[in-house]
């Protein structure tokens, strides 16, 4: 017996020198893990990289940028259903456990002895807050060490912070594949849906990705995505979260996976968002842009950029076309399968509807033609193989060695890769080949600035190079309304005359003398400020800057923020210097909006993460909008300190002039939209770029066409007969539901009949009269002086010494046209 007591009570020694050995040892090995724990209080202030969403006028999605996708959702706004499929395929004891699940544990450790000495990894016994722990704070390193640090940060973090707290932190950091972070994200890419819309077998779908999102890739392993859904649902009806009759049905549906694009998701947006993408860099930096959460308005109007897009691209394809046939894509051999081969042709991916396709057989009549198949969301080649019918009408354009196309192998054979469009008649297509001319396109509301449609080029899958805002080109005729305003500004009218006719400029030692000519070479003789702008006369536009000096017009082009610094040479007056096409067209803005400062945006507002505003472009004062009720005082009212910048008399009478343009000028094409357009062409030396800018009262639209590496467009290659047409075809569409309305006339402007050839007041049997606009003091002349008489012809302003006034020829003018050195008229 005493034996047996002392057996017993060596037992309980040993056992007691153990356990103190043991909690000993375990005080020590905690105290060693615990003095190296990351500081976990960190998460309270956790932001993650949220990615910068731009949104066009209208709300719709424009671009993403991140580097992790992912939108931050608290957990109020997660739906119950999302949380359910996560507790039940991650961590079903959640809300009961203290950080760490011990029956988890257990079930893992039992799973293991019996997988003991086979290949198979471990079974997980990692709570949701472990898993908070490790992808906060720790590595993915496969060791004790690391178990036994997550641990101890769980029991740490569950003391801390509140069950919906750790379940938000997990759902919005989490990898869930395809680039995407976090359930908002995920919803996005996988279902383009938020999380509200999701259904029991999407939801059970994004819960099974957590583990290993590749190994459940909805293309490329979509049995086993299907498989690990369903096994999430069967969780979830174990749980209670789901009823097994919804369960049976959500297991029978389809995986429902979209594949949705992360780039532009407006079509024709590309050039536009990449500015965005630019002034985002710029003011903000890298860090800012792709992590920062930043939500962007645009001033992008959908309907009205794929309406730019479209009209800018006919007109470079009609004019490419004037040029001929130029050659096939690419070659390929035809044996075999020829979808294959041709799906590794690289294609323009936003240039639809054209598409790539192979000439397959070749008659005199048609081709035969086999089109580009589509890539399998996985990546795989299509193995549907659609084929056509290229006839020879589609190709009548595509003329060789300067000759009409008499028959299909003229222009194409068998192997050739071409592009083409669908034509008229179903099955039949229409040949088409990549412009080489390139140019812009901007469309702008004038009393704010906002840009409402911009294309940079082509395409952007081509060039990125947006030639709208980047590319420096000479604007050519289409600078002459500043010189005019200039000189309306100061003391002229429309009415003032100016001789038309050669002149010839000493431009200083060794610099020889400078002749300016006319485009059509023809001279008109004196002709009014009205008659000079609409038929775009190089020559008169001279005289004129030399008149009023070219320091003068350097301001003016400064002032409306065409040039920065204008050099004062003359030729400079006929638009030789470069800028931008958005310079440009917000200039021609601030003559239909009176003179008002307006600066070009592309952004209207951004908010940071939190939804605060950073940054606003409308920067108009609202007096009385802070009201809290209506109490009898008078309506809010906007407070507009943006800078008069010109006398909006005179942008009137601009306006007026350019009126003529498109009536009576160089632009009369653009007569067809049958309502008040104003506008100038442009056409630069050797005619190597196209403009023309239009505008109505409530949008101005600005076009030019040009060579990337300027060069010859070809003789006859004017602003009026590339760019205004592309204009016209716009503004038909674009104000086709738009009641006509004319420009405001501002107080104080008279309008007074006058002959448009003479300017003088139009009498009974004037033909063709027209509306001139005249400022307080000013009126058409009843007729004109003998020279040497003491008055201009205007009415404006004494006779400048020395200078002779007069229309018709007389002896002073004849003698100015002899010698080259005539001046103002």
């Amino acid at each position: 017996m005493k034996l047996v007591l002392r057996f017993l009570g060596f037992l309980f020694a040993a056992g007691t020198i153990l356990f103190v050995v043991g909690v000993a040892a375990a005080a020590g090995l905690l105290w060693h893990f615990s003095k190296d724990l990351p500081d976990y209080s960190q998460l309270q202030d956790y932001e993650p990289p949220v990615m910068t969403r731009v949104h066009a006028a209208d709300g719709s999605l424009v671009a993403e940028y991140a580097r992790e996708r992912r939108l931050y959702i608290p957990i109020q706004a997660v739906p119950k259903l999302v949380i359910n499929a996560f507790l039940a395929a991650e961590d079903k004891n959640f809300y009961e456990h203290g950080g760490l699940d011990f029956t988890g544990i257990a079930r893992a450790g039992v799973v293991y002895l019996q997988n003991f000495g086979s290949s198979r990894r471990p079974q997980g016994a990692s709570t949701i807050t472990q898993q908070v722990a490790k992808n906060f704070l720790l590595t993915n390193e496969l060791s004790m060490a690391r178990k036994v640090k997550e641990a101890l940060l769980a029991l740490k973090i569950e003391r801390t912070y509140s069950k919906d707290k750790i379940l938000e932190l997990y759902l919005n950091e989490i990898y869930l594949g395809i680039g995407a972070y976090g359930i908002a994200a995920a919803s996005l890419v996988y279902f383009d849906k938020a999380v509200n819309e999701l259904t029991v077998p999407e939801a059970a779908y994004l819960a099974s990705l957590p583990k290993a999102p590749n190994n459940y890739h909805p293309f490329r392993q979509r049995e086993r995505a299907i498989e690990r859904r369903n096994w999430v649902i069967d969780r979830m009806a174990e749980s209670g979260f789901v009823k097994a009759a919804d369960a049976e049905k959500s297991k029978r549906s389809p995986l429902g996976v979209t594949s949705k694009s992360t780039s532009g998701h407006i079509f024709a947006g590309e050039y536009f968002a990449e500015e965005v993408r630019r002034e985002l860099y710029e003011r903000y930096g890298e860090k800012k842009l792709y992590e920062g959460g930043l939500s962007v308005r645009t001033s992008l109007d959908p309907k009205l950029q794929v309406l730019a897009r479209k009209t800018f691209i006919q007109g470079l394809v009609r004019f490419d076309e004037t040029q001929g046939w130029r050659g096939p894509v690419s070659k390929i051999d035809i044996g075999g399968d020829w979808g294959v081969k041709l799906a590794e042709v690289k294609a323009l991916s936003d240039v639809a509807p054209w598409r790539l396709a192979v000439v397959l057989e070749v008659s005199d009549q048609s081709a035969r033609i086999g089109l580009q198949p589509g890539r399998e969301p996985g990546g795989y080649v299509s193995k549907e193989r659609a084929v056509g019918i290229l006839p020879l009408d589609g190709m009548k354009w595509a003329k060789t060695g300067g000759k009409p196309v008499a028959k299909v192998n003229q222009v194409v054979n068998p192997g050739d890769v071409v592009y083409v469009e669908p034509g008229k008649t179903e099955g039949q297509f229409v040949l088409h080949q990549v412009p080489e001319v390139s140019g812009a396109m901007v469309v702008e509301d004038p009393w704010t600035g906002r840009v409402l449609a911009m294309v940079g080029g082509f395409s952007f899958d081509q060039s990125q190079f947006n030639r709208a805002t980047q590319a420096l080109r000479q604007p050519g005729s289409s600078f002459k309304p500043f010189v005019y305003a200039a000189a309306l500004d100061n003391g002229y009218t429309p009415s003032t005359v100016v001789l038309d006719a050669p002149v010839e400029i000493d431009q200083g030692p060794g610099a020889g003398a400078w002749r300016p000519e006319n485009y059509e070479g023809k001279f008109y003789g004196p002709s009014t400020l009205r008659f000079g702008l609409e038929h775009s006369r190089n020559v008169m536009t001279v005289r004129l800057a030399q008149d009023i000096g070219m320091p003068l017009i350097a301001e003016y082009a400064k002032r409306f923020g065409v040039y920065d610094d204008l050099p004062p040479y003359l030729s400079f007056a006929l638009g030789a210097g470069e800028t931008t096409l958005l310079r440009m067209t917000t200039a021609y803005a601030m003559f239909d909006n009176g003179g008002r400062r307006v600066k070009p945006t592309l952004v209207d507002r951004i908010q940071d993460r939190y939804g605060h505003t950073v940054y606003k472009h409308d920067e108009r004062e609202c007096a009385g909008c802070a009201g809290k009720k209506w109490e009898d005082q008078p309506e809010p009212s906007l407070v507009d300190r943006r800078q008069q910048i010109l006398d909006p008399m005179t942008a009137y009478q601009i306006t007026s002039m350019m009126e003529g343009v498109v009536q009576r000028g160089t632009a009369t094409v653009v007569r067809e939209v049958g309502k008040p357009v104003a506008g100038k062409t442009g056409t630069t030396n050797d005619e190597k770029d196209a403009w023309f800018i239009g505008y109505t009262p409530d949008v101005v639209v600005g076009v030019y066409l040009g060579y990337d590496k300027p060069r010859h467009l070809g003789r006859g290659a004017t602003g009026g007969h590339l760019a205004a047409p592309i204009v016209k075809e716009f503004l038909k569409v674009a104000l086709a539901d738009k009641a006509s309305a004319p420009f405001r006339v501002p107080p104080g402007i008279k309008l007074v009949r006058v002959d448009p050839k003479s300017g003088t007041r139009a009498g009974p049997g004037t033909e063709r009269a027209i509306l001139e606009a005249f400022k307080p003091g000013t009126a058409p002349p009843d007729g004109y002086s003998v020279v040497g008489g003491g008055d201009t012809p205007d009415g404006t302003a004494p006779r400048p010494e020395g200078r002779s006034w007069g229309f018709g020829v007389n002896p002073d003018a004849e003698r100015a046209v002899r010698s080259g050195t005539g001046g103002l008229y």
